[in-house]
């Protein structure tokens, strides 16, 4: 079955905060402190994409957008692209179901979130600790723009980097 990348609705949070949770404890074991990935995970997961994907923005240019991967049933993995006052996009998420991971997934949600915003410069921020996922932004041609205190959930500061992603020039 081929892989499809569709727009997230209101009906997709239950879904998207399960795979959200299930990637956390996968990816950030041993990079965060464990209380931070203890027993309300998943709860407060389900309570964020629920808020997300049911307020209200106002105008479209405002408004956030989530893409998810899928091939049947099951969400294989999203993304969440928010715009920024200073015109840039942040990709807030980039997460692909455990056990999928390096098989192509993540690079169709990338190439879906450069295409939605090919005028606007997309950037992200990942943990330093989290080489796998630096790596796999490099390779895609992000540069390191900034380095970093960032805050985790539930109040954590961690070193972090932002990466940035050139704007596409018009015809290519």
């Amino acid at each position: 079955m081929a892989l499809e990348i569709r727009p997230g609705t209101a009906a997709d949070a239950p879904a998207v905060a399960a795979l959200h949770s299930a990637s956390w404890l996968t990816t950030y074991a041993g990079m965060v402190p464990a209380e931070a990935l203890g027993d309300g995970l998943a709860e407060e997961r389900r309570e964020l994409w629920e808020l997300r994907l049911t307020v209200d923005y106002g105008e479209p240019a405002n408004t956030p957008l989530l893409l998810l991967a899928e091939r049947g049933p099951e969400l294989d993995g999203f993304a969440y692209l928010v715009p920024q006052p200073d015109g840039r996009v942040l990709l807030d998420n980039l997460h692909v179901r455990p056990g999928l991971t390096g098989g192509g997934i993540g690079s169709r949600l990338l190439a879906a979130c450069r295409a939605h915003c090919p005028d606007r410069t997309l950037y992200l921020e990942v943990l330093q600790a989290n080489t796998r996922a630096i790596a796999f932004y490099e390779r895609a041609g992000a540069v390191r723009t900034d380095d970093r205190i960032g805050w985790f959930p539930g109040g954590y500061p961690l070193p972090e980097y932002e990466y940035s992603f050139p704007v596409t020039p018009p015809g290519h």
